[in-house]
């Protein structure tokens, strides 16, 4: 799913106005670590506070340097860094550890266990905003810090309660971030969140809503000048109008999406490749259009010609009405085949375009990973469809959902 990745890049991105941080993965991580591995248990405890306050530095760069690489490293410097920053009541170096602690256990779906450090996080903003020191600065933390951090832990708090299934709580804290975020003109952070609330409210079936999340996630990238984001603006769209039928501007914003993903390595190059997949869903569908409407005029010239010779054949004698009517009745039906009109009811249950989506996957077999990997979705996003279809259908289990879906013509 796009949201694991886009997660991560904001909870990096709402840092950068007021921390400068650059990829630690440039740097050279091995030499750090060799550095901080000459710090015994003993001269730390005799180390003054400005020897601590670099050594806590470093195992912060190299909890960040590891955090989309290795995640148990990541936690390993994390915990280094706050045995030095807790006893000491250094808030936002502790805060700083307990939320990549956090994106790490997020990383592997404990969100539980992600939640208790995110909380720490939160308790520890509140103890800056209530006055706490920085060792750093002895008038404290100033208010475009404390902002700052606030909306960070805002975004990445809205990205687990999505991935938990409770969307309103979400939006709730995308909101204050961003807010935060508009206050300070931190359009780039802004581009990063409307298209994570974008992509929310599309997987909810929600396409109006997640339009108007796209189209302000491509206005805050334009005006911070972000190539990167303009892309993911422009792949949401094309994807948003691919899900709703409008073939012809989905593949317009994939195409434009795709100049720029194919012209840089690294991580454009999955964007490119999920772009490429929507492209090519976006085509298939373009086609079935065409063909739905060739089919539709081929049957209006059927019934125009049909209508013709009903009306001269009426003006007969009365031997050739009643072999007209025959001929009307048998026309007619063949008419019916050639519409593929159904005689079943429409069933009265009503689908979001992802639950269709969803149960068209699980009548062909696919499993739960299967399909969250088909449709770009979490695992645990899957369930949660799928636990929403078993109560529209009421039904216990998949096989009644496939059967009683059938019957109702769903699918």
């Amino acid at each position: 799913m796009n949201r694991r990745l886009i997660s991560i890049i904001l909870a990096f991105v709402a840092a950068l106005p007021a921390q400068g941080y650059n990829d630690h993965r440039g740097h050279n991580l091995d030499s750090l670590e060799r550095e901080v591995a000459r710090w015994t248990p003993d001269a730390v405890d005799h180390a003054g506070e400005a020897d601590l306050l670099r050594l806590n530095r470093d195992y912060r760069d190299l909890m960040l340097g590891y955090i989309q690489t290795l995640g148990p490293k990541c936690e390993f410097y994390a915990h280094k860094a706050l045995s030095i920053s807790e006893p000491r009541g250094w808030d936002y170096a502790s805060l700083d550890a307990y939320r990549y602690i956090g994106q790490c256990l997020y990383g592997r779906q404990q969100y539980d266990s992600a939640m208790f450090y995110y909380n720490l996080a939160l308790d520890a903003l509140a103890r800056m905003e209530a006055g706490g020191t920085s060792p750093t600065n002895p008038e404290g933390y100033d208010q475009l810090t404390i902002d700052d951090t606030r909306s960070m832990l805002y975004g990445t708090l809205g990205n687990l309660y999505v991935e938990t299934g409770d969307v309103p709580h979400a939006m709730e804290l995308y909101t204050k971030a961003g807010q935060i975020f508009e206050q300070y003109g931190w359009n780039q952070s802004s581009a990063v969140l409307y298209y994570n609330i974008g992509e929310t409210w599309l997987d909810e079936g929600e396409t109006r809503k997640a339009e108007a999340a796209y189209r302000k996630s491509l206005s805050f990238a334009e005006t911070a000048g972000d190539s990167l984001f303009i892309a993911y603006a422009r792949k949401g769209l094309g994807r948003l109008y691919m899900e709703t039928g409008s073939s012809a501007k989905a593949l317009r914003y994939l195409r434009e999406a795709d100049d720029y993903f194919s012209q840089h390595d690294l991580e454009e190059v999955i964007q490119r490749k999920d772009t490429f997949q929507y492209m090519s869903m976006a085509l298939r569908r373009q086609r079935a259009q065409l063909a739905v409407i060739l089919c539709s005029l081929l049957a209006l010239l059927a019934l125009i010609a049909i209508a013709l010779l009903l009306a001269r054949r009426l003006r007969t004698s009365r031997r050739e009405q009643a072999e007209t009517g025959a001929v009307l009745e048998e026309t007619l039906g063949d008419l019916g085949a050639l519409t593929g009109r159904d005689s079943r009811p429409a069933s009265d249950i009503e689908l979001s375009p992802r639950e269709k989506d969803i149960l068209d996957l699980l009548s062909k077999g696919y499993t739960g990973p299967q399909i969250a990997d088909a449709l770009g979705l979490s695992s645990e996003t899957v369930k949660w469809y799928r636990k929403k279809l078993l109560v529209k259908l009421d039904v216990s289990n998949t096989a009644e959902l496939i059967s009683i879906a059938k019957e109702s013509g769903l699918i």
